[in-house]
This record gives structure tokens, C-alpha cells and sequence, in this order.
């Protein structure tokens, strides 16, 4: 091997280096590059073991100049090998739109055995800023080493955070950016390839298409909200990390693992498992498109196994009001049954408390209005959900609504972001306001979830040089996760397992004895 991979990446601090010591002067970190102001300089130390060896070395510098408001900026460069230039008063495009690609020829008489010194210096005539990216530096008979190196690097990790933003679609250059929430993903199939593009559709109907800089440092897209409204859409990474990490501050729940199989050749075939998440802060996905830096593309539709079924009602065991009507029966349990009673509070604010028989990840719930009295109705309130009954989350909220019959049942699903969707055991209901009555009433509340069923996807799948195959999955079973009719009552498990220890200590005993009379022979 006659030259080490060499780089310095400056889209993230601190730098990722290879072969190399950096300083710098008159310059900082901006984000995703290093920003060096007039006068500003950049060193590289860098080894190489035996000069002999290389017969020429390819340097390339990527960066970019800023604008000078609407025209390009002014920021040349000198770069030195040793103190001897390699280029003067070069001037990258001042487009401050896209990263350049500077490539310099080094001569195989420039290098020297050991420690070598790279410098890029900035012009102090420059009135705008240079933003440096990278600095790659390889033998030429080995042109692209430090690059496949970086991008190895960076291929490590597969969980991305971004800080996101949007703008309305076809606004003024000058309209603002406003805030959006975080975008975290992992996609991986144990290729070991960074992400080129990403698109995903969520259940709700919003839908979102990005594409990544090479190193990963920020994407650019659009974002098609639920209601249609268009926007741009761009990200800066504020986090990597190899997988699992990064995922605490996601829900579990959003994070879906498929063993999967490829169709070609008449019929299905064992791949690499799937390991996928994509939480934008809305609703749980259903569609995820993707190609790779290596050109590999694949689609993914995922559903429920148990789609087609009935969703199934929550059983609850105990109901507690803020206040009800005890002495004429108007009690919190007949929120319960069936029948065509009620439960009625002396208040125009009400709080509902419900127990279940078991956490569940309620997906709706139904409201049934009383036998009279509409202005006595529920307009606005707020689903909690709590897994100790102390620590409650906000699960849904409702404003202005109405009834327009008596014993009228409406159903409301819940309007949560994908990291809200876990199972509790507690709801509580806070009704703030009624239809202008001083009393509260209500004839029945139920609570609704969907079929435990695991997710699935069907798709395709296409490698680079290859065309388009049959691409599925089901999800691999978590730990523990046995379902219920097949889980062994805990009785019948303790005496199983006390017969197997009988069993035991009887087999240890006769072996006991035959080793005893073998000895005794």
C-alpha cells in the first residue's frame, strides 16, 4: 500500500480525520463546513511512509465561496505543499450555492518521507467567506481511496437526527424558514451504504420527498402536508449514530424490524432483515421509498397482517368522576354498559378516569350522548393517556364539537405523532367545556384499538446494475412477545416446571446409585 487514506471532513466538529493533524486560524465551524474569513488558513500534517512509491498524488479541496448579496463572492486561495504552491490566487466559484470540486495533480517530487505539510490560505484581499468541506489526498493509481474511506466512515451509522424546516412553495427568496419538527430515520439492510434520497407518505395523507448531501450534513426536499398545502423542506443533521443508539428519544413503537425475502427466479428468497423508522413528528408511516449512494432503490407498503379485522373494543374494570349523581344513580359505571342510562355531574367541567383491563394502544374512542339536555353535552375537551395513573400525555383534543341526537355515539381517532403511540393502562378524559349548560353528562364511553396483528410491507427492490425484483416482509417478533392465546397460564407453568425439577433430581439420584454399585463392582 503505498499511501494511507488522508482526509479531513469539516462537515462535522470536530473534524473526522484520517492520516491527518489540522489547524486552523481566522476560522470556525458553520454548521456543516468550516467558514475561513480573510487571512484565514487551514494545515494538514500528513504521513507518508515511502515517496518512491507514489507516482503521482491527486489532491481535491472541496468548498465554496458565499455571495456578496446577489453577486458571487471574492474569496481566492493559495495552496502549498511543503511551502511550495501548488495553485495561487485560485478562485473557487463564488455561486454560494453547491460545494466545488477542486482537483490539484501533486507531484511525486513535492512528497518527502514522514510528516508532510499541506496549507490553504485564504486571501486577505477575500470579501466574502470560504467554506471548506473536505480535503481528500490519494496516490493517483489509487484515485477515490480517501473518499470510499469517508464514506465507509459515515456508512457506520445508520440512525440520522435532523433539524428541519419549511417555507410555503413557490415563495419569495426572502421568505422566512419556520421551524418543523425534528426528522429522525434508520434505514438499513446491511448494505453498508449512506442514503441518497428518502420518501416517505404518512397515514394521514402528508407526504415528503429529500434528497442528502453525500456526507450527510443537510438534505433538501418538499412536504406535502395532510390538508395538500406544499413546502419546501430542508434539514440540517444535528446527530449519527450507529444502530441502536439515537433511538431513545423515539417511539419504540415507530421502529419497525421485517425478516424479509426477495422474489426472482420463479419464486421467494431469504434476504437481509429490515430495520426501518422514519418519525417526522406526524403521523405513522405507510409508504418508504429509498436509493443509496451505491444506486440501490427500494419501495416498502407497509400494513397490518390483521388489517381487514374489526378493530376491538378496550375492556375497562373501573371508572372514577370529578363528580357524578349518586343519589339518583347518575353514577360514572353506567359510562359502562349498554343500557340507556347515564352518568351526570353537577359542573360545566368534568374529569373521567378509566382503569383497563390491560395497557392497550387505544386508537379511538366513542362518546355517547345522554337522553336530554344537548346544552349539557361535552364540546370541548382532552384525552390523557398515563402508565402509572400519576404522569399523563396528551393524546387528543377536541374543540366545538356537537351532538345532533340524543344517544347519539361519534367516534373520535386519536391525532398523535408517531412518538405518542405506546399502550396505557390509565386514560383520563378532561372535559373543559360544555354546550352551556351548569351540568355534565354523558351515556357511554368506550375505547377502541386495532388488531395486534404484526406489520407487514410488500414492495420491490432494485440493486444498481440489476433490474427490479419482489421485495416483502413480516416483522420479527420482539422478545417476549407471545401472544396472549398462546401465552401458558402462570399456574400451569410454576407446575410444569416443579414436575421438570422432580424429574431432575429423580435422574440425578439413579445415576447417583449406578455410579455407587459400578464403584462397588
Amino acid at each position: 500500500m503505498s499511501m494511507q487514506a488522508t482526509f479531513a471532513d469539516f462537515s462535522v466538529d470536530p473534524a473526522g480525520l484520517s492520516n491527518a493533524e489540522v489547524r486552523h486560524d481566522r476560522a470556525g465551524f458553520g454548521g456543516n463546513h468550516l467558514a475561513l474569513n480573510a487571512g484565514g488558513t487551514v494545515t494538514l500534517d500528513f504521513e507518508v511512509a515511502d515517496p518512491e512509491d507514489i507516482p503521482e498524488a491527486t489532491l481535491t479541496v472541496t468548498a465554496l465561496v458565499s455571495r456578496l448579496g446577489s453577486a458571487p463572492g471574492h474569496a481566492p486561495i493559495d495552496v502549498l505543499l511543503q511551502g511550495e504552491a501548488l495553485a495561487e490566487e485560485l478562485t473557487v466559484p463564488g455561486g454560494g450555492d453547491l460545494p466545488q470540486d477542486n482537483v490539484f495533480a501533486v507531484p511525486a517530487l513535492m512528497l518527502k518521507p514522514g510528516t508532510n505539510t499541506l496549507e490553504i490560505r485564504v486571501s486577505a484581499e477575500a470579501r466574502s467567506t470560504l467554506r471548506l468541506y473536505r480535503i481528500t489526498l490519494d496516490s493517483v493509481d489509487e484515485r477515490g481511496r480517501s473518499e470510499r474511506a469517508l464514506a465507509a466512515q459515515a456508512a457506520r451509522n445508520s440512525v440520522f437526527a435532523f433539524r428541519t424546516e419549511l417555507r410555503a412553495a413557490h415563495a419569495s427568496s426572502t421568505t422566512s424558514w419556520q421551524e418543523a419538527p425534528r426528522l429522525v430515520f434508520h434505514l438499513d439492510r446491511d448494505e453498508h451504504s449512506l442514503p441518497a434520497q428518502l420518501g416517505w407518505r404518512g397515514a394521514d395523507g402528508a407526504e415528503s420527498a429529500i434528497s442528502f448531501q453525500s456526507n450527510m450534513s443537510d438534505f433538501h426536499g418538499s412536504h406535502r402536508a395532510a390538508d395538500g398545502t406544499a413546502y419546501e423542506y430542508r434539514g440540517r443533521l444535528t446527530g449519527g449514530w450507529a444502530f441502536p443508539e439515537g433511538l431513545e428519544e423515539t417511539s419504540a413503537s415507530g421502529l419497525h424490524r421485517f425478516r424479509t425475502e426477495e422474489g426472482y427466479g420463479g419464486g421467494w428468497h431469504s434476504s437481509h432483515e429490515l430495520r426501518l423508522l422514519v418519525d417526522d413528528g406526524g403521523a405513522p408511516v405507510e409508504r418508504v421509498t429509498w436509493r443509496d449512494q451505491r444506486g440501490n432503490s427500494g419501495v416498502a407498503m407497509l400494513q397490518n397482517e390483521s388489517a381487514e379485522a374489526e378493530a376491538d373494543d378496550v375492556q375497562v374494570t373501573d371508572v372514577e368522576a370529578s363528580d357524578e349523581f349518586e343519589e339518583v344513580g347518575e353514577t360514572a359505571d353506567n359510562l359502562l354498559n349498554g343500557s340507556r342510562t347515564k352518568w351526570l355531574a353537577n359542573d360545566d367541567t368534568a374529569q373521567l378516569f378509566f382503569t383497563l383491563a390491560r395497557p392497550a394502544a387505544v386508537t379511538s374512542y366513542a362518546l355517547r350522548s345522554a337522553n336530554d339536555c344537548p346544552e349539557r353535552d361535552p364540546r370541548d375537551w382532552t384525552l390523557h393517556g398515563s402508565s402509572d395513573g400519576r404522569t399523563w400525555t396528551p393524546l387528543d383534543s377536541r374543540a366545538g364539537e356537537t351532538f345532533n341526537g340524543r344517544f347519539e355515539t361519534r367516534e373520535f381517532s386519536l391525532r398523535v405523532p408517531a412518538s405518542a403511540h405506546r399502550r396505557y393502562r390509565h386514560y383520563r378524559l378532561d372535559i373543559t367545556r360544555n354546550s352551556g349548560s351548569t351540568q355534565t353528562q354523558l351515556a357511554r364511553v368506550r375505547f377502541v384499538e386495532q388488531p395486534t396483528g404484526g406489520a407487514a410491507f410488500t414492495g420491490y427492490y432494485q440493486r444498481h446494475n440489476e433490474g427490479p425484483i419482489g421485495y416483502r416482509g413480516t416483522e420479527v417478533p420482539t422478545p417476549g412477545s407471545v401472544p396472549e392465546s398462546l401465552a401458558i397460564p402462570a399456574p400451569l407453568l410454576a407446575a410444569d416446571l416443579e414436575a421438570a425439577v422432580q424429574s431432575l433430581t429423580d435422574t440425578a439420584q439413579t445415576l447417583a446409585a449406578l455410579a455407587t454399585r459400578l464403584r462397588d463392582s
